[in-house]
Order: structure tokens, then sequence, then C-alpha cells
């Protein structure tokens, strides 16, 4: 007897139409321009990559300036092996330094320093006119509030519940 006509045939692709293939496409191209938009005003701007600019906000917007190196990287949806490589050169600018936990000997601070916040602050005038200009200024009130929702269901979506999920910071 054949037992490979005994197995269930495998489940044929669920292709993507050519209107789900045209919104597919549009949406990575208009990803990747958008964020070689936003790393080079950044770079020319203040020498610094979007992630680092991410970093330093999420810094600024935390209590004392801190977070665990760990919750950083959360926030910043990156490994801890590219976040540690990226404060280590916030660290040369002077910008962010590290402190060891207390209560954790193995836990770390990522702490934003006087010169990073004034780096911040010169930056993000010019940053967030980038974002209106390329972003939110191309579209309507309407066509913001629908991308923001779609884009909150898929974030959802993506975002596993349970314990031990395969997580860019839990790698």
């Amino acid at each position: 007897m054949n037992t490979a006509s005994a197995q269930p045939a495998a489940e044929e692709p669920r292709w993507l139409t050519a209107e789900e293939q045209r919104v597919w496409r549009a949406y990575l191209h208009a990803t990747i321009l958008l964020d070689d938009h936003l790393d080079r005003q950044l770079q020319r701007d203040a020498g610094m990559p979007h992630v680092y600019y991410g970093l330093l906000v999420a810094l600024a917007e935390a209590p004392g300036r801190r977070l665990r190196m760990t919750e950083l990287a959360m926030r910043a949806k990156i490994t801890r092996s590219r976040l540690s490589h990226a404060v280590a050169r916030l660290e040369k600018n002077g910008w962010v330094r590290r402190e060891d936990c207390p209560s954790d000997k193995r836990g770390q601070f990522a702490v934003l320093t006087d010169e990073g916040t004034e780096v911040l602050k010169q930056t993000a005038p010019g940053h967030v006119a980038t974002v209106r200009q390329a972003f939110f200024d191309r579209l309507t009130h309407e066509q913001q509030q629908t991308l923001g929702e779609l884009m909150q269901i898929i974030a959802e979506g993506l975002q596993p519940k349970e314990a031990g999920a395969d997580l860019p910071w839990l790698r």
C-alpha cells in the first residue's frame, strides 16, 4: 500500500490577489522610502540613524530619563544585541550612560545624559517637520485616523501574548 497517498495533501498557498500584491508592494515601497528619508534627515542634522533617535526619545520620556536595557529594547522593538551596540555608540557620543541595576547584578539601566537631552532638543524640531512633511501632510485627517487604526490592528496581531514568544527584544 502506498502510504504517501494516504497522507492529506499539503495545503496550497493562499497567493496574493493582484490587488493585494499592489497594496503590499505600495506599503513596502512607502515604508522603505520613509525610513530612508527619516534616516537621512537625522544623519544630516544630528549624525545619528533613526533608531538611535528613537532610543533617545524613549529615554527622554521615561521617569528619571532612565530605562532598563531590556525595557528599552522592547520599546525600540530591536534585539538586545543591536541595542547594546547602539547604546555603546550613544555612550561614545556622551548622550547616554549605563548604570548597574542595584537590585539585579546582571541588569543595567540606560540613562539619557544632559548632553543627550540637549541633542534631542536641537534635533526634534527638524525631525518632526520632516515627519509632518513626509507623512501627515500627505494624508487627510480621515486617512490618518484610518491608517492609525489599521496599523494598530496589524501590530496587535503580530504581538504574541504567550510566554516565550519570538520577539526581537527577547533575542
